[in-house]
C-alpha cells in the first residue's frame, strides 16, 4: 500500500528539508567439493553428493532496528505444550545469526522471498529504503524475488533500488555519496511490462562453481494489483505464479540447470502460530492452509524447494510435488525475527537435488535472538542513518499510558486500529473537511504497535514522529467519499469472502460509533450479521448515503474491497500520518496520556 509517487515525494521533501544533508550484481558462487573431498568439508574421501546450505528470510520491510512491542517477538512451543514469547529481530542480530550459521559451511547461499522494503519504519522509509538495501548488501543477501511492497513507489523506484542512483526528487542523502543499488539481483519472473511483453526484471538467476549449478526463479503473488495502489503497478501485468515457475523451470533445465529453488512472495497459514510447530502432520499440507498449498502441489517437480512469504507466518513443511516426492515449503515469519536453514543435497552426477520418498531436503526456522553480539557494521549503519533522521524522528507528537497493540495484535479488532480510525474521523468530520460520519482503516496499513517504552527510550509514554511514522509509513492521502448503506454492508462482507480475503480475513478497523457483529461460526459473507451493523446506535439504511473517511488505498479498492472504489463525491484531505499526529497532539499530554482503546466495536461470536 502506498501513496501516489507524486504525493509521497512531496511529503518526503517537506520532511527531508529539515535535514542538513546534501542533495547533491555481484555473485556468490556455490562451490562443489573438489574431487575426493568429503561432503562435510573435512577429511578426504570420495563423495558423489555435496550439501549446500540455503539460508532464507522474507518480508523484512525495511526493519533495521529491533521491532517494538509484541511485533518484536516470536512464539516458541515448549516441550510441555505451552508457548513462550521470545524477543527477536533487528538487522544487527540478523546479520550475526546469518554469519554464524555460515561458519564451517563451504557451500552456502542466502535468498529471500520479497517485501524486503516497503511499509518500512522511519529509519529506512524516510530515505526511500536506501538504508535497507545497504544493510542487505552488507549481510550477504545473494538473491530475492520481488514482493508486492517493492512496487509501493512504482516501477522506476524499484529499478533504482536494483541499479542505484540518487532519488530523482530528493537527491542524495550523504555528502559525496551516490546510492549504489543492490548487489543482489531482484527477480520478477511473473511481472510483465505491458508494452514490451517482457519481465520487468530478471526472471531467473543461476549460481554455479566447479560444476555445481543452482537456479533461482522469483515471483510475486498474481494478486499484487489488489494490494498496491493502481499508480504503483501502472503499466504492469502480473501472471499466474505456477505457470510462470513451470515455464522457467523448463527453461533452466534446457540450460543444464537441474537444481532449482523458487522464491515465491505468496504464502500460507500454519495451524499453529509457534515458529517451531511441526506442520508435517499426516496428509498433503494438512498442517498448513492458504494459497501456497495449491501452488506447491502444482509447481513442477523440477523445482526442489519453495521459499515463500507474504503472510508473515513461520513454517517449514513438506508438501508432495506432482511426482509424489516431499518438497520443502518454508517461510521465516517477518521483519527479521527468524531465518530458515535448508540443506540441499546436490548430486554431482545427476546435477539435481536428492529428493525421494525416503530422503529429501531438511529445513528449520531459527530465532534471531537479541542476546547475541550485535554486528558492528550494522550498528554503524544504523547510527549513521539515525543521525541523519534525528532532527525529525525525535520530535514528540503525543503521549500514551501503555502499549497500544496494532500489528502485533492477533485480534480482529486492534486497539491501535480504533485509535487511527478515530483520528481520521475527527479530522474529516467538519463540513469543510468532508463531513465524514465514520472512518474505515485497513489492518495491513498498521505496520507496528505503539510501545509505551521504546527501545533506546526517549521517555516512557512519549510517541515520537519516528514511532508514528513506523505505524503509518505510506503517506497515503485521506479521502472522504459517498457510499450507500448497501455498499458499506458489502464492504464488511468482503472482509470475510472473495478471492482476496476469503481464507485470510482482513478486518477493517472502524471509528467510534460504528458497530457490528462478526459471527465466526458461519462462513463467507454470512459471517456479517447484517441487522447488527449500526452507526451511533441506528441500523444502517441500505438506501441511505453516508460520508466515509478512508485512505486512498482503500478508496481505490485495495485489499480486495472492490466495492469501495464505487464511491462518489470524493474529497481529498491531509495525509494519514499528519491526521494521526494531529490527533495525538490534541488529545494527550504528559499528565493526561491516551489510554489504549477498549476495542469493543466489533462483537465476535465464536
Amino acid at each position: 500500500m502506498s501513496a501516489t509517487p507524486q504525493r509521497r515525494r512531496r511529503a518526503r521533501r517537506l520532511a527531508i528539508a529539515a535535514l542538513a544533508v546534501s542533495a547533491g550484481a555481484g555473485t556468490l558462487m556455490v562451490a562443489a567439493l573438489p574431487a575426493g573431498a568429503a561432503a562435510s568439508g573435512g577429511g578426504q574421501e570420495s563423495s558423489r553428493t555435496v550439501d549446500v546450505q540455503l539460508l532464507s528470510f522474507n518480508d523484512l520491510h525495511g526493519t533495521l532496528e529491533p521491532p517494538q512491542g509484541s511485533s518484536g517477538t516470536v512464539t516458541e512451543r515448549q516441550a510441555d505444550g505451552t508457548t513462550k514469547a521470545i524477543p527477536a529481530g533487528g538487522v544487527e542480530y540478523l546479520a550475526t545469526s546469518l554469519r554464524e550459521a555460515r561458519k564451517g559451511k563451504q557451500y552456502t547461499v542466502t535468498a529471500a522471498a520479497g517485501d524486503m522494503i516497503g511499509g518500512s519504519p522511519m529509519l529506512s522509509g524516510l530515505f526511500h529504503d536506501e538504508p535497507s538495501i545497504e544493510a542487505m548488501n552488507k549481510m550477504g543477501l545473494d538473491v530475492t524475488s520481488v514482493g508486492n511492497h517493492e512496487f509501493d513507489e512504482g516501477r522506476q523506484e524499484l529499478r533504482r533500488m536494483q541499479y542505484g542512483g540518487c532519488h530523482p526528487v530528493d537527491g542524495c542523502y550523504e555528502q559525496d555519496k551516490t546510492f549504489e543499488g543492490s548487489k543482489f539481483p531482484y527477480l520478477a519472473a511473473n511481472v510483465m511490462d505491458e508494452k514490451t511483453k517482457r519481465p520487468l526484471l530478471s526472471p531467473t538467476y543461476v549460481w554455479k562453481k566447479d560444476g555445481v549449478k543452482i537456479g533461482f526463479i522469483g515471483v510475486t503473488l498474481e494478486g499484487t494489483p489488489d494490494v498496491v495502489t493502481a499508480e504503483g503497478v501502472k503499466g504492469l501485468k502480473f501472471q499466474d505464479e505456477v505457470e510462470t515457475i513451470n515455464k522457467y523451470a523448463a527453461e533452466l533445465n534446457r540450460q543444464g540447470v537441474k537444481s532449482i529453488v523458487a522464491l515465491i512472495h505468496e504464502g500460507g497459514l500454519p495451524a499453529s502460530g509457534a515458529y517451531n510447530y511441526d506442520c508435517n502432520v499426516p496428509g498433503a499440507g494438512a498442517g498448513i492452509s492458504g494459497a501456497i498449498v495449491d501452488i506447491a502441489k502444482n509447481v513442477d517437480a523440477k523445482v526442489d524447494a519453495l521459499v515463500t512469504g507474504h503472510t508473515h507466518q513461520a513454517y517449514a513443511c513438506n508438501i508432495p510435488d506432482p511426482a509424489g516426492n516431499p518438497r520443502t515449503v518454508t517461510s521465516a515469519a517477518s521483519i527479521g525475527r527468524l531465518y530458515t536453514e535448508t540443506t540441499l543435497t546436490y548430486d554431482r552426477k545427476t546435477k539435481d537435488i536428492v529428493r525421494t520418498a525416503i530422503q529429501s531436503p531438511s529445513a528449520a526456522n531459527h530465532v534471531v535472538h537479541r542476546d547475541q553480539p550485535k554486528a558492528p557494521d550494522m550498528t554503524e549503519l544504523i547510527g549513521r542513518w539515525n543521525a541523519l533522521a534525528a532532527p525529525i524522528a525525535n520530535r514528540p507528537q503525543g503521549f500514551i499510558s501503555a502499549d497500544i497493540a496494532g500489528r502485533g495484535s492477533s485480534a480482529y479488532e486492534k486497539p491501535l486500529g480504533d485509535l487511527i480510525a478515530d483520528a481520521q474521523l475527527e479530522a474529516l468530520a467538519p463540513a469543510d473537511k468532508g463531513g465524514a460520519q465514520l472512518a474505515l482503516m485497513n489492518p495491513g496499513g498498521i505496520r507496528s504497535d505503539l510501545a509505551y517504552k521504546a527501545a533506546g527510550a526517549e521517555g516512557d509514554g512519549v510517541v515520537t514522529y519516528g514511532e508514528a511514522f513506523t505505524v503509518q509509513p505510506f503517506t497515503n492521502m485521506m479521502n472522504v467519499v459517498d457510499l450507500t448503506g448497501a455498499q458499506l454492508i458489502t464492504a464488511l462482507q468482503q472482509q470475510v469472502s472473495g478471492p482476496v480475503n476469503g481464507a485470510n480475513p482482513k478486518i477493517l478497523q472502524v471509528s467510534k460509533g460504528f458497530t457490528y457483529t462478526l459471527d465466526t461460526t458461519k462462513s463467507g459473507a454470512d459471517r456479517i450479521v447484517v441487522d447488527s451493523v449500526k452507526l451511533n446506535g441506528e441500523a444502517i439504511d441500505p438506501a441511505k448515503t453516508y460520508r466515509v473517511a478512508m485512505n486512498e488505498f482503500l478508496a481505490g479498492g485495495g485489499d480486495g474491497f472492490t466495492v469501495l472504489k464505487e464511491h462518489k463525491n470524493k474529497l481529498v484531505g491531509a495525509s494519514d500520518l499528519d491526521v494521526f499526529n494531529a490527533y495525538l497532539g490534541k488529545h494527550s499530554s504528559e499528565t493526561n496520556p491516551i489510554a489504549p482503546p477498549a476495542a469493543d466495536r466489533i462483537t465476535v461470536v465464536k
